[in-house]
This record gives structure tokens, sequence and C-alpha cells, in this order.
């Protein structure tokens, strides 16, 4: 082998690395719900369903009061969505301007990461509620406290013993000036208390996309209520 044979052998270039696997786009799609936040995540800015997907752009068609004054120009945000179908959660940022009717146009969408974990905002209440049920040695109905309530479910505190998947009927006022909340839920999660007492959470059955809007709003605007 020639001296030049042995320089090109050794300028050989490094063979590329391979990208790492990216999240499943397929967790995203057209009409799914979503709550966009500011970047770090701390500051809950407007819930929306987004629409008209096509690789790194779309539109969120908000469907609440936004908690934040609309900014002058593009922002970048957080939006995290949840999938009805796979109970997933899919955790996108993307540059978000506001365009007429409430729609906001998303451009440099990216899928950050895909997870089972809560998809949505919290919002701590403590809230005096009443539960239903119809089985068991906790039939009736029983008081309870609103520990806090998300759109896809809540925390309840009560002296009853449920178990997982037991089913009750969960009714709270959210707000004063807005109508009774009545909400199915199922226990997932059980947590027993020093005191005797239990925290379940649970997850709303059988929500219809108005019954989603109307929580969402009334999450919202108790929210906002707060920051006044």
């Amino acid at each position: 082998m020639g001296l030049f044979d042995r320089l090109k052998k050794r300028a050989a270039p490094a063979a590329p690395e391979q990208e790492p696997p990216r999240p499943d786009w397929d967790e995203v799609y057209s009409g799914m719900r979503v709550e966009a936040t500011t970047l770090d995540g701390q500051r809950l800015l407007f819930a929306a369903k987004m629409q008209n997907l096509n690789g790194d752009t779309a539109e969120l068609y908000q469907y609440t009061e936004p908690l934040v004054p609309e900014p002058e120009g593009p922002m970048r945000v957080r939006i995290r969505g949840y999938n009805d179908r796979t109970g997933k959660a899919a955790y996108m940022e993307g540059t978000i301007s506001l365009g007429a009717k409430h729609i906001w146009q998303v451009e440099e969408l990216a899928l950050v990461r895909v997870g089972r974990d809560r998809a949505f905002y919290r919002l701590d209440t403590n809230l005096d509620a009443t539960a239903t049920s119809f089985q068991g040695f906790g039939a009736g109905e029983k008081p309870c406290k609103l520990i806090n309530i998300s759109v896809g479910g809540a925390c309840v505190g009560s002296a009853v013993r449920y178990r997982e998947h037991d089913k009750f009927l969960l009714k709270v006022q959210l707000l004063e000036d807005r109508e009774l909340s009545v909400l199915l839920c199922q226990v997932l999660r059980v947590v027993e208390k020093e005191d005797g007492k239990f925290e379940y959470g649970c997850r709303f059955l059988g929500m219809s996309e108005n019954s989603e809007a109307k929580i969402s709003q009334n999450i919202f605007a108790a929210q906002l209520k707060r920051k006044r």
C-alpha cells in the first residue's frame, strides 16, 4: 500500500451517528384536546382543540378565556395534548400567533415526548362536594372534598372507603355563578391518610365534547378569578 493510500485511509470520515428514535407522531392528531402553557410549563394560557395538523404546522381553536394578555407577536409555547384512543399524553413545543376568531396559528411544531402521565393542568380547589355511589357499603350520597380537578379527572377526599375501579357521581359547584357540575368518576388510585380518611385519584367517564368544554371553561374561569 502506497503512502497516498495510507493517508486516504486515515482521513476517511467516521460513520455518522444514528439519530435517537423519535417519539411516535401517531399520538398527535387533528381534533386533539390541548392546553397551551408558557415554555417553562408554569403558567396556563388557554385550552383549545388542535385542527388542520400538517407536518410542523397546525391551528389551535381556543375555547377558554385566556389567562394572560394576548401577545403582541409570535410566542414560543409548550402544548400538552391527550390522546383519547391510547390514553397517552403528548408534549409538544411550537411558535403560536393569534389569528381571527381566537384561532392560533402554530409553526415549528415539535413533539418532545409521549408518556402515560397527566396531560392536563390541575386546579387546586378544596371545595365541598358530594359523591353518590350505587353499590357497596358507601352507597348513597356522601359529603366529600374536591381537592383538585382537571379536564380528565379529579382528586377527591372522603371518609368513605372506595376501592380501585369503583364509580361514583361527583357533584360540585366550581364557581358560585356557574351551574352545578355533575361528573361520573372512576377510582384509579387510593391513598389512605393518617387521619383515617382517603384521597382518591379519579378519571371522568362518559364525557361528551360539550361537557369537556364546560369543565375547561370553569377551570379557567376559576383560575382567572384567583389571578384577579
